[in-house]
């Protein structure tokens, strides 16, 4: 598969293609004909007029940018090997950066100008969800964890220990309850105190005279008590014939803290969708969380629960005025990248079209029911469409995105920047230039977010001929890390974010270890982050507390006049002398690396999963997705480029890995065993030519290679 326009694919239409040169796969256009259109009043022969001259128009410059990647990478490449082992002399490779076009000057001082922005992206910081819109249940669950309790969230965690007999078990454990309500109370006496006492003797008539009170609302015995702080809210519920609130100080059964005030709803990195009918179910699924109607049924505890959107919430004001709040999170939709294709659609002349414009199209569409919600406040209240845009290279990429959605409001008939857009800052030649990215969508941006996964699978991979990568704990400990994520928080308020967009930062990945998130990741408000990466409902919940703790707009306004990160730091790849390495620890880095590749690339290829937990060489649950694969497989390929691993080593730890990764999925029906028959399995020929052909993947992506055995098994098994 090449990324530079040629692919062709067999005739996927029926005899009812639409009229025009267009050909289009059976489900897709049925989605887009019985459900899509009617739900936004377009009439499908100008749908499909307009997608076609849309797409003949744009993929031509889709092509040179994918090009231009390549002559850059290549330029890079003979550069690096041009000068041997001569230490890395910044002046040169600046200037050199410079030469071709790679590295552009950055233009007079400027600030975005989006307008129509909902406040929890303009205003309010807190914790953001990222799910695959691919699965309903995740889907649904996300969306609804605007809300979260935090009783519940800090009794099954490790949050609270289990010392003193304060074991989970599997019946209610009043000593850990108690250890629950404590820890709450002194979270609440914390950032919304009673104006006398404390949370843990509290009253209502204390809670209504507290600073931060804002409503109540009741619903049988149960009244709840509403306080704001740092734009965040707070819900106290108080029941005395609750089996908690029966016996706990104030008769309060549970605290629910405003959690994922923003999801996003992802169809990229997180989800396997390689044909026309797995877009269809990520497009469909997203259809439904816009429109309202997206229910999953699943059994659990013996009985069928089903799961739907949640209600708003409503409330009393202390002037006695109704106050109604979002009972879901505010939905952006990540689109894919520029690179890859979909034979959803084929073009005249035989070829795939690039996924990333039909995402665009479809998912700008979908978002478009939003304006006529009913019964419920509508996911922006702005009317504004959120568009999360990943692996961007550069401002000229990012002008390109700006010219797509642009075309695509056009097509739709919306006002010009409805359409706004996140930018990913996980693509080196993105970080050097971040601002001039910015100035490129500046009538539109309303999120920039670093990525430490895929940004070092880029800078390996940028970097892959100037010597050997350090392991990849080393890495996280070089000065370009520090200086990328403190370089994109710097440039985002020099560029007017603060007021108007988010500044994020990266995934938490250990969704089973709370209290180690707790102990570190409040320092992502810290560093000026109005929002960050979680990985469940839960995580948001504790999350929260970190951004009632921190006032995220007071951080950015005291780091407004701090110096701009070192350029130098970022352009200096993460590399090491690898005589000073022992066999040990070679072996120990490969056994990591590939037993992380067989354990996520065993699921996406033969089970279609793009995200999920999974156990690490020593049995700890990690969310993986194909970031964290770009790195892996990366990392492998640059060590046997530089010889400090051969294909043998490699190929025969691959092998061991493999049973490793069949014994903790054991317990999976569904699952096939790669070590059976290493040429059998798609699997673990996917993880191994990721490894084997990984310095010639364009920009060391995984896709092409994912999609491609993902779509042989399917046609195969």
């Amino acid at each position: 598969m090449s990324h530079n326009g040629l692919m062709r694919t067999e005739d996927p239409s029926s005899d009812l293609d639409p009229p025009g040169g267009l050909k289009v796969h059976p489900s897709f256009r049925a989605f887009v004909e019985e459900e899509l259109l009617p739900a936004i009043d377009i009439e499908p022969a100008r749908f499909w007029r307009e997608l076609e001259t849309l797409i003949d128009d744009l993929t031509p410059r889709n092509i040179e940018l994918l090009e231009r990647r390549d002559e850059l990478q290549r330029r890079i490449d003979d550069w690096h090997r041009s000068r041997g082992d001569e230490p890395l002399d910044h002046d040169a490779y600046t200037a050199f950066l410079k030469g071709i076009g790679y590295l552009v000057e950055a233009g007079a001082p400027f600030s975005i100008s989006t307008e129509g922005v909902d406040p929890e992206i303009a205003a309010v910081a807190g914790p953001q969800l990222v799910v695959p819109v691919s699965n309903a249940r995740f889907a649904l669950n996300a969306a609804n964890a605007r809300w979260g309790s935090l009783y519940d969230a800090l009794y099954g965690t490790d949050v609270i220990d289990n010392a003193d007999g304060k074991h989970p078990g599997h019946d209610y454990n009043p000593a850990r309850g108690a250890a629950v309500i404590a820890c709450a109370a002194g979270f609440l006496d914390r950032v919304i105190p009673l104006k006398s006492g404390s949370h843990a003797d509290p009253s209502e008539a204390r809670y209504r005279e507290a600073s931060a009170f804002v409503g109540e609302s009741a619903n049988g015995t149960m009244r709840a008590f509403l306080f704001e702080n740092n734009g965040l809210h707070i819900e106290i519920q108080v029941n005395p014939e609750h089996p908690i609130g029966r016996d706990a100080p104030g008769h309060v059964s549970d605290v629910v803290l405003e959690s994922a005030t923003t999801t996003i709803q992802d169809c990229e990195d997180s989800v396997a969708a390689v044909d026309a009918e797995d877009k269809v179910r990520v497009y469909s699924n997203w259809l439904g969380l816009m429109n309202g109607t997206l229910e999953a049924s699943f059994e659990k505890g013996g009985r069928t629960v089903t799961r739907a959107l949640n209600p708003d919430r409503r409330y009393t004001t202390p002037d006695g005025e109704e106050l109604v709040l979002s009972g879901r999170s505010l939905m952006l939709v990540r689109n894919v990248g520029h690179l890859m294709r979909t034979d959803a659609v084929v073009d005249a002349g035989g070829n795939e079209v690039f996924e990333g414009i039909l995402d665009a199209v479809v998912t700008s569409a979908c978002a478009m029911v939003n304006a006529s919600a009913t019964g419920r406040l509508p996911n922006s209240r702005e009317g504004s469409v959120y568009i999360v845009k990943p692996k961007m290279h550069g401002p000229d990429e990012a002008a390109f995105t700006n010219t797509l959605f642009g075309r695509v409001e056009d097509m739709l008939g919306l006002e010009h920047n409805t359409l706004k857009v996140g930018v990913m800052d996980e693509e080196r030649r993105t970080t050097v230039n971040l601002t001039e990215c910015i100035r490129a969508v500046r009538e539109r941006l309303v999120f920039i977010n670093t990525g430490f996964l895929d940004r070092t699978g880029d800078e390996i991979h940028t970097s892959m001929q100037a010597g050997a990568a350090l392991p990849k704990e080393a890495i996280k400990a070089e000065p370009w890390i520090s200086a990328y994520e403190d370089r994109n928080v710097d440039i985002g308020i020099r560029c007017g974010l603060p007021g108007r967009a988010q500044i994020g930062k990266g995934m938490w990945p250990k969704p089973d270890e709370m209290k180690q998130m707790m102990d570190t990741k409040q320092a992502h408000p810290e560093a000026g982050a109005s929002c960050a990466w979680v990985p469940s409902p839960t995580a948001a919940t504790l999350h929260a507390m970190h951004y009632h703790d921190v006032n995220v707009s007071a951080v950015q306004q005291a780091l407004a006049s701090r110096p701009v990160a070192s350029l130098d730091d970022i352009l200096t790849p993460p590399l090491c002398d690898p005589s000073t390495l022992s066999a040990e620890q070679i072996q120990a880095e490969l056994d990591n690396n590939a037993q992380g590749i067989l354990g996520y690339v065993v699921r996406w290829v033969e089970q279609g999963v793009g995200c999920s937990k999974v156990p690490d060489i020593d049995d700890v649950g990690l969310m993986e997705d194909r970031a964290t694969l770009r790195i892996s497989s990366q990392h492998i390929a640059n060590w046997l480029l530089h010889g400090v691993t051969t294909e043998a080593q490699v190929m025969e730890t691959l092998e061991r890995m493999a049973a490793v990764v069949d014994e903790q999925n054991a317990e999976d029906p569904a699952y096939r065993p790669m070590s059976a028959d290493f040429e059998a399995s798609f699997a673990f020929k996917a993880a191994r030519d990721l490894v084997l052909l990984g310095a010639r993947q364009p920009n060391g992506y995984t896709e092409p290679l994912l999609h491609a055995y993902r779509r042989e098994f399917k046609a195969r098994v």
